[in-house]
Parts: C-alpha cells; sequence; structure tokens
C-alpha cells in the first residue's frame, strides 16, 4: 500500500502544502492571535540560523521574547543573531552553539542552559535529509541521530526546567511526509535494505509524532504539539531535496508562511485551549494518518519507542552532576 499512501500524501501536498494552500488557510486566520507581547517570557529555538528556525526566532523577538538561538555553525548563526537583533531591535537574543546530531553536546548544553537560565517554551525545529547512510562519530546514523534522538534528548533534558515554567509549550517541526511512514522499531537507525533518505527522514517524523502524544500524556503542565509546516522554500530543501525543488519551486511557501503555524502554536493562548499531543498544519489540529493508509500502530510499539530512545540517551549521559 505504499504506493497508495505516497499518491495520496503527494495529491493532498499539491493542495494544501504550498503556497496556494496557505494562502487559502490563512483567510480563516484571526491576527489577533499572534499579536501578543511576550517580554519575559523565554524561548528556545533549534536549528535557528536558517529557514523555518530563523523566521520563527525573529517573530518571536518582534514580539518581545528572549529568544535562544541553538545552532550548530557558529559562524551562519551569528550573522542570523546579528540579522535579528537588528530587524526586531531586541537585544534579548541568545547564541548556543550545539550539534543536534551528538548526543553528548546536547546533554552537556541542557546540564549548562538549566543551572542559568529560565525556559518557557521549547521548539525543536533543528533538523535534516541526509540521502546516504551516514554515521556520525558516535556511529549513529545521521538523520536518527539529529531528528529522533536529538529531539528527544534536548526535550527530556529541559522537561525540568519547562515543569517549572507557567505556560509551558513544546513545539516539534515534523513534516507532512511522516504520514507515508508507520512507525518502525525494528530498524531505528535505518541499517537494513536500501536506504532511502526520504523515507528515513519521514520515519523520524513519524517518530517525532509518536514522541509528542506520549510526552503530552507524561507531562500534563507542559502543552505538546507537533505540526507540518507546508513545503517551503528553504536552504534544507534546495539542498536535500533539489529534484522537488527545481519541480515546485513556483509555489513553495516563503519561509515565514512555513513558520506561521510555529509561531502560533508557541505565542498564542488560543493554541494551548485545544489539547496537547495535537499534530497541527495551518493552525488546525489534522489527523496523523491518511484514510485506508494502514498506518496505525500498537500502543506496546509506541511505548518501546520511548524505552530505547531513553536507553540510547542514558548511554551518552554524563555522570557528572547536572
Amino acid at each position: 500500500m505504499s504506493w497508495y499512501r505516497n499518491t495520496v500524501w503527494f495529491v493532498k501536498g499539491l493542495r494544501e502544502y504550498t503556497r496556494g494552500g496557505y494562502e487559502s488557510a490563512s483567510r480563516h486566520f484571526n491576527p489577533a492571535d499572534v499579536e501578543v507581547d511576550v517580554a519575559g517570557r523565554s524561548f528556545l529555538v533549534t536549528g535557528a540560523n536558517s529557514g523555518i528556525g530563523k523566521a520563527t526566532a525573529k517573530e518571536i523577538a518582534r514580539r518581545g521574547g528572549t529568544v535562544h538561538l541553538v545552532c550548530r555553525n557558529k559562524e551562519r548563526a551569528e550573522v542570523a543573531k546579528e540579522e535579528i537583533v537588528t530587524e526586531t531591535g531586541n537585544q534579548n537574543i541568545f547564541l548556543h552553539i550545539v550539534d543536534i546530531s551528538n548526543p553528548k553536546d546536547i546533554w552537556k548544553f541542557a546540564e549548562k542552559f538549566r543551572n542559568e537560565h529560565e525556559l518557557n517554551v521549547l521548539i525543536n525545529n533543528a533538523g535534516c535529509m541526509v540521502n546516504n547512510r551516514e554515521l556520525t562519530e558516535d556511529g549513529l546514523e545521521k538523520n536518527f541521530a539529529t531528528n529522533t534522538l536529538g529531539t528527544y534528548i534536548m526535550t527530556t533534558a529541559l522537561l525540568p526546567l519547562l515543569e517549572k515554567a507557567a505556560d509551558a509549550r513544546v513545539v516539534t517541526v515534523s513534516s507532512g511526509g511522516m504520514l507515508v511512514q508507520k512507525l518502525n522499531i525494528s530498524d531505528l537507525q535505518s541499517g537494513n535494505g536500501p536506504f532511502d533518505g526520504t523515507m528515513v527522514y519521514a520515519q523520524n517524523k513519524r517518530q517525532q509524532v509518536v514522541l509528542t502524544e506520549q510526552w503530552a500524556k507524561a507531562h500534563r503542565n507542559i502543552h505538546f504539539s507537533v505540526m507540518h509546516p507546508g513545503w517551503a522554500d528553504t536552504p534544507a530543501v534546495r539542498s536535500s531535496m533539489p529534484d522537488f525543488y527545481e519541480r515546485m519551486k513556483n509555489s513553495l511557501r516563503t519561509e515565514a508562511q512555513g513558520a506561521d503555524t510555529v509561531l502560533w502554536l508557541a505565542v498564542s493562548a488560543e493554541a494551548t485551549r485545544l489539547p496537547s499531543g495535537l499534530f497541527f498544519q495551518d493552525r488546525q489540529p489534522v489527523p496523523t494518518h491518511l484514510p485506508l493508509a494502514y498506518t496505525h500502530s500498537p500502543p506496546e510499539d509506541e511505548e518501546k519507542l520511548m524505552q530505547m530512545l531513553e536507553e540510547f540517551s542514558q548511554k551518552f549521559k554524563s555522570v557528572s552532576p547536572g
């Protein structure tokens, strides 16, 4: 049934995920939802030096929020920070250099961050789509290390800080591509069979949806959400999916349009009136499975994923006091 899922997803994408889909959906947006002052609130955005992450950070900065940019590349991150400060006039922009594919890096960063800062909203935006099977220095498949394990560790490590915060939220940027994947816990690092980077990425994004649902059940004081930004014109899309970009470039959303729902989930009062753990597109909760797609997984597989990620994460956790 994979041909069915892929076909339905692509047709749905042409209708809803492009710039035209955003323009249609945005007619029903309430501008007041995001016209808010968030001065005094602290936001952490991963992958914030370009694309949707930078667009989100910039909009939060415009609204007075304290923004922590978590980026891998120091030079590009410093340029992004300067741009955000210059365009918004907000001086409360802080830069942290962390490689989200390196679990030891994340643990070390989070332990330091917990001791030095407050946090109201975590935005898990960093991600990658590596089209050939590539291992990190820790022997982890790069897509899994970044998209799934990195998101898991960053969130888990910062939960104690979020549990103490007022109106705490976690927003994870996923993808509609996850609709073509059923959770597969038997091969988390994609070592069996031929390697398809696009499908590995989609599997990671399905895993992020499951993580969000599981966290929402376990942490009632925090509002969790996961979202699809649509098909946006970002540096990541241009570099990871050049054929797709060439075919769709005239129909892709802007970075700001892709970031709109991230911002809405992070700052609006309306978002937290909806249940925790939902999947969003264009400010609306949407199903996490296509009709007749057979992508549902048994609860025990979803619980097992959490257990496996916890075991992975603990291997890289420092024994030094945090």
